[in-house]
């Protein structure tokens, strides 16, 4: 299930808690049942997965009935240091054999229930046949707490933004002609965690052809003298806040001609997109704006994905930048600025900056060169 990977601030918890009960009365269901996962981190501290085993942060609707937390007993053990007295969080321990979805269930009003994402079928029926008949998506409520980030959620991100930034200081310490890009990727992780988070999520290393699929990851594929590089990397801090940037490099002059006139488009259309955000614009405003200087450059079919997501205890979350999200922005949405260009089978580039919404419009949180990075 998981352990605190960090101490929780019980006022900070308490008011998360609180709000998401307002939430869900305003929501018309009866509960949001919290799974663990992102928002079980975010709401009282726990990280981890979920298993066989149900354990869920139950938060009903009527302010009369207390929050309670389902967890097989095995696990309660090693969660003596979680201050549930004080965040006002009933526990219900269980052991096996026992009916743990009726137990999550028991005393609740009835009506339907809000699921959060990282719920599983396993689970999801069980507290079906247990009673939950009228179920429905939780995310709508909870990314009303999640998407607007509290000063202190921002200096966790400037710190990952900073950390993440330092290891690409670094990367012509291992990008050369000769290596694979396994090894270069293997460095890069190494780095990641010796600038200061707790793990490297992932590290895309997508070299020549390989950099035209944005999902790359790594290969055996030998870097050559005159590839285009994209490395996109990033992971979370111990405190879970996490990281997220792309920069495109070449192992000396690009040989690709097109190079120099595409990669300039794309400089122009992520500075588009940074100079649309400010409050009240929407999600897919900033999506546009990056598209629209592609397609002026005549590069538009060559931009094959959304402009951007948000980050924060997730890599990907709410809000996303995309054509069809009318959400306005405001102060305190963090999100990517990431457009590509992508030429199958001869070359791709991108370049990822996280930004944060304003009072007065947009403060990036990524700061090395954005220029393509000659090595």
């Amino acid at each position: 299930m998981g352990v605190l990977s960090s101490p929780i601030d019980v006022p900070t918890a308490r008011d998360r808690l609180d709000r998401l009960r307002a939430l869900t009365e305003a929501a018309g269901v009866s509960a949001v049942v919290v799974s663990p996962g992102s928002d079980l981190r975010y709401l009282i501290g726990i990280a981890g997965a979920s298993f066989e085993r149900l354990t869920a942060l139950i938060v009903p609707a009527d302010p009369a009935l207390a929050p309670h937390f389902v967890v097989p007993k095995l696990e309660y053990a090693g969660l003596g240091h979680v201050p549930f007295a004080d965040l006002g969080v009933e526990v219900r321990p269980w052991v096996d054999g026992e009916n743990a979805h009726s137990l999550a269930l028991a005393g609740l009003d009835p009506g339907p229930l809000a699921f959060s994402d990282t719920t599983t079928a396993l689970h999801l029926f069980q507290l079906r046949d247990a009673g939950a008949v009228d179920q429905r998506p939780a995310w709508p409520i909870v990314r009303e707490l999640r998407m607007r980030k509290t000063p202190a959620e921002l200096a966790e991100l400037r710190a990952a933004g900073a950390a993440i930034d330092r290891v690409h200081a670094r990367v012509g310490e291992w990008l050369r002609p000769g290596r694979t890009e396994r090894e270069v990727a293997s460095d890069i992780a190494a780095a990641i965690v010796e600038e200061g988070h707790a793990t490297a999520e992932f590290v895309i290393v997508g070299s020549g052809p390989n950099g035209s699929s944005p999902h790359h990851a790594v290969s055996d594929r030998v870097i050559e003298r005159g590839d285009v590089i994209v490395v996109d990397i990033g992971g979370p801090l111990p405190s879970g806040y996490c990281s997220d940037s792309t920069r495109t490099y070449a192992a000396g002059p690009a040989s690709q001609p097109d190079v120099p006139s595409a990669y300039s488009a794309l400089l122009d259309s992520q500075q588009a997109a940074v100079d649309t955000v400010r409050p009240g614009v929407t999600c897919q405003d900033i999506d546009r704006a990056a598209r629209h200087v592609l397609v002026e450059a005549g590069l538009g079919e060559h931009f094959i994905h959304r402009t951007g997501h948000g980050i924060g205890l997730d890599v990907h979350e709410e809000p996303y930048i995309v054509e069809g999200n009318d959400l306005p922005l405001e102060v305190g949405m963090t999100f990517s600025i990431e457009p590509c260009i992508v030429f199958p089978g001869r070359w791709g580039a991108r370049i990822e900056d996280i930004v944060v919404v304003t009072d007065t419009g947009v403060e990036r949180l990524n700061h090395r060169l954005r220029d393509l990075t000659v090595l």
